[in-house]
C-alpha cells in the first residue's frame, strides 16, 4: 500500500494531466449533462483563478519580503525571454509573407509567456529558493506587459488595441493573480498570526490545490484542442515548436542556474510557463490558431516537472539543486 501511495505521489502531475483529460471526455459523453457544459465552463472560470490565489496565498506565507532580491541570472533570463522574443519579431516584420508565420508566432508566445505563478509551488518541491523565483516572476510579467503591446502591432497588427491599452490589458490579467496573493500571506501574519503560521506548516497543500487546477486547465486545453479547425500539420508543427521552445528553455535555465548557485530556481523560473496567459495572449493579441502553443507547452512543462518530481524523490533535494 504505502509503494502504491508513493508511485501515485511521484507522478501525481502526469496523474493530473491523464485525469484532466478523461475528465473532459468523461463529461461530454454523459447526455444528461449536456445542458450543464456552459455552466461548467463558467464555474471552473472561476474556480482557477480562486485555486491559484489560494495555493500562491500559502506558498507566500513561507516567504519574508526582504527575501526579494534581485539576482544575477534574473538578468540573462529577462534578456534571454526579450531578445529571441524581439529578434522573431522583427524577422516577422522583414518578412510579413513568410510561409511559416503561425509556427514563428507560436515560437514568440513561448518564449515570452511569463514564468508560471505556480512555479513557486513546484520550485519549493524540489528544494529551489521561492523567493528568487516569486522576484523573477514579477520581473518578467513586467517585460512581458511592456515587450508585447511594443512588437505585436507592427508583427500582427490589431485594429482595436494600442500600445497604452495593450500594456494595461496585460498587467490588469496577470499581476492581481501575483501580487494579491502575496499582499494577503504578508495581511494575515500581521492579522491572523496564528492561521500564518498554521499555513506555513502546510506547505504541501498548496502542491495538492496545483494538482486540481492542473487537471481543470488540461481539460480545458483538451477542449479547445478538440473542437479546433486548425489543420493537423499545423498542430502538429505548434507541438514540435512547443516542445523545442520548453526544453531549450528547461535546458538554457538550467546552465545559468548552475553558474550561479540556483540551478533549480532558475530552470524552473524559464522552463515552467503561464500557459494560461499565453493561451489568452495567443488569443488576444496573435490567432486562436498561434493560441493552440500554449495549450501544447502546458503538456510539456508538466511533463518536464513529473520527471523531476519523480527524480528529485530518487535523489534527495540537495542532489538536485
Amino acid at each position: 500500500m504505502s509503494r502504491t501511495l508513493k508511485i501515485l505521489k511521484d507522478w501525481s502531475l502526469i496523474l493530473a494531466i491523464v485525469a484532466g483529460v478523461a475528465a473532459y471526455f468523461i463529461y461530454v459523453n454523459i447526455p444528461a449533462l449536456a445542458n450543464t457544459r456552459q455552466l461548467a465552463s463558467d464555474v471552473v472560470a472561476v474556480v482557477q483563478p480562486l485555486l491559484i490565489f489560494s495555493m500562491l496565498t500559502i506558498t507566500f506565507c513561507r516567504v519574508d519580503l526582504t527575501d526579494l532580491r534581485f539576482r544575477r541570472w534574473h538578468v540573462w533570463h529577462l534578456l534571454i525571454q526579450g531578445g529571441i522574443f524581439g529578434l522573431l519579431g522583427i524577422l516577422l516584420i522583414l518578412l510579413p509573407d513568410f510561409d511559416y508565420r503561425v509556427e514563428i508566432e507560436g515560437a514568440m508566445l513561448c518564449l515570452i509567456c511569463p514564468t508560471a505563478t505556480a512555479a513557486a509551488v513546484i520550485t519549493r518541491k524540489l528544494g529551489g529558493n521561492v523567493a528568487s523565483v516569486t522576484t523573477y516572476t514579477i520581473l518578467i510579467n513586467m517585460l512581458t506587459a511592456l515587450l508585447i503591446p511594443v512588437m505585436v502591432p507592427f508583427v500582427h497588427p490589431h485594429p482595436t488595441l494600442t500600445v497604452l491599452s495593450s500594456g494595461l490589458l496585460i498587467m490588469s490579467k496577470v499581476m492581481p493573480l501575483l501580487l494579491l496573493p502575496l499582499v494577503a500571506a504578508m495581511v494575515m501574519k500581521k492579522v491572523l498570526p496564528r492561521v500564518h503560521d498554521s499555513l506555513a506548516r502546510r506547505q504541501e497543500l498548496s502542491f495538492y490545490l496545483w494538482l486540481v487546477a492542473l487537471a481543470l486547465a488540461i481539460a480545458v486545453t483538451t477542449r479547445s484542442i478538440v473542437h479546433t479547425t486548425v489543420p493537423v500539420s499545423t498542430q502538429v508543427a505548434l507541438v514540435v515548436i512547443s516542445l523545442a521552445c520548453c526544453l531549450l528553455q528547461f535546458y538554457i535555465g538550467r546552465r545559468i542556474g548552475i553558474r550561479y548557485g540556483e540551478t533549480v530556481t532558475a530552470q524552473q523560473s524559464l522552463g515552467q510557463k503561464n500557459t494560461v496567459v499565453a493561451i489568452w495572449m495567443g488569443y488576444t493579441f496573435f490567432s486562436p490558431v498561434t493560441a493552440m502553443v500554449g495549450g501544447f507547452y502546458s503538456v510539456w512543462h508538466n511533463l518536464v516537472n513529473s520527471w523531476q518530481l519523480y527524480r528529485q524523490s530518487k535523489v534527495g533535494a540537495s542532489k538536485v539543486e
